[in-house]
């Protein structure tokens, strides 16, 4: 039988107050209700919490759940406060919290309490270390991880299970490599960044030159380059430049199962959900956000702050910002084969139309 679904307690992780959950916190905030001694223990949903509960309202449909929610501290904006006692429903047992932005205490508060395992630092049995390699002291790595000559491993990186990093890579400050990544010679990931389990960083990107005998392959030379602060999905490949490099820039956060092509730029703190494919040489501005499985063609450039939505093809460049949407609605199958016909016909529709219109005239 599946075990009921709940929210994760940490295991070994301590009461915390609210006071020091949101110790740094950069937003504005008031405890309306409630007291800043209010013990914590874990995160859940607003409408299963419970004792030692820490929860968010960011939707104001949902407000009903405030009314049956027994969460120890609730993060919720002014206005939904405000309803909560226009209808006389504050709990005394409960904390709320005023912000402007709940789901970004939310995220804040979260990482306090889920903690990433504590390193122990030190290199596993099992590991393969060239001899050139630097690994600093408070560094862990785990069992069957191999590391190339020259590469340099920061100060508490941990590098999971089966990684393997090839030579002259370099791995910044407090970053994690989750299970089988495989990183190329010569790649730069950055400091605080987090790699999933089976991305590829630096494969080969799609190089070759036809000729009458076939192909002929391009050696690919680049590198790829990985700022601080970023974060790639599991499965997710990004390909090393031909010439130049692939470069990923600060805070850019990339869901899984991404395929970035050789010499791609991605500017800082752009967002990619899942799917989604960059043909070679494109650059994609800072702060954009792409939906999943949008199709983002080769030598291209998609400005600042743009938004694509998912599955949207963007064939060629985009002079302004904004957002961008390519989706043909789903609809019954009976009635796209109709469109689909038409479709097909429109170039003689027109033709017709334009007759009618200069026997008319």
């Amino acid at each position: 039988m599946m075990t009921k679904p709940t929210s994760f307690k940490p295991v070994h992780a301590p009461l915390q107050t609210l006071a020091d959950l949101f110790l740094g916190f950069p937003l504005p905030y008031v405890v309306a209700s409630g007291s800043t001694a209010t013990k914590v223990s874990h995160i859940a949903p607003l409408d299963i919490a419970g004792e030692g509960a820490f929860a968010f309202l960011s939707n104001a449909a949902l407000r009903e759940q405030l009314k049956s929610s027994c969460a120890s501290v609730v993060v919720l904006t002014q206005d939904d406060y405000d309803w909560l006692s226009h209808q006389q429903a504050c709990k005394a047992s409960t904390a709320y919290v005023i912000c402007t932005q709940p789901y970004a205490a939310y995220a804040f508060v979260a990482q306090r309490l889920y903690l990433q395992c504590q390193l122990n630092g030190g290199i596993h049995a099992s590991a393969v270390l060239d001899d050139s390699a630097q690994v600093a002291a408070s560094a862990q790595i785990d069992a069957r991880v191999v590391i190339g000559a020259r590469a340099r491993i920061g100060e508490r990186v941990h590098v999971r299970a089966g990684v393997v990093i090839g030579d002259d890579v370099v791995i910044g400050d407090d970053s994690t490599l989750y299970p089988n990544v495989t990183i190329y010679g010569a790649c730069e990931v950055g400091a605080r960044t987090i790699v999933h389990a089976g991305a590829v960083i630096g494969s080969d990107g799609f190089g070759f030159a036809p000729s009458p005998a076939g192909w002929h392959k391009i050696p690919q030379v680049g590198r790829v380059l990985i700022g601080d602060d970023v974060e790639i999905g599991a499965n997710t490949t990004i390909d090393r430049g031909a010439l130049a490099d692939t470069v990923i820039h600060e805070g850019v956060k990339l869901d899984n199962q991404i395929q970035i092509a050789h010499n791609c730029v991605i500017g800082a703190h752009t967002a990619i959900a899942s799917c989604v494919g960059i043909a070679g040489s494109s650059t994609i501005g800072a702060r954009c956000m792409i939906g999943g499985a949008a199709m983002i063609g080769g030598h291209l450039s998609i400005p600042d702050g743009t938004v694509i939505s998912g599955a949207t093809a963007v064939p060629s460049t985009l002079t302004e910002a904004g957002q961008y949407s390519g989706i043909f609605p789903p609809m019954l199958h009976r009635d796209w084969e109709r469109n689909a016909s038409l479709i097909r016909h429109l170039s003689d529709l027109r033709k017709r139309l334009r007759a009618l219109e200069k026997a008319s005239s």
